[in-house]
């Protein structure tokens, strides 16, 4: 995606960034069986939610790399 930091993909949650998820979580769908649409824009009357939400799940995912680089290694058996 244009204009995300790549530091952004390195804050991994449950194997995906936080970015991939929230793309994931957040896209009009139509469930196969049962018909029920899920449509995120009906959760706000934002209509920038997402864009802002998106925005601070890069700001979140950028900061937390940059914290998690900074930390000592683990030394496992001590």
């Amino acid at each position: 995606m244009a204009g995300i930091p790549l530091e952004t993909y390195d804050y991994i949650v449950n194997g995906k960034s936080a970015v991939e998820w929230i793309m994931d979580r957040y896209q009009h769908k139509v469930d196969k069986d049962s018909q029920i649409t899920n449509n995120p824009n009906d959760w706000s009357d934002d209509p920038n939610y997402i864009v802002r939400l998106l925005k601070k799940v890069v700001t979140v995912s950028v900061k937390s790399a940059s914290i998690i680089q900074k930390l000592p290694s683990l030394e496992e058996g001590k």
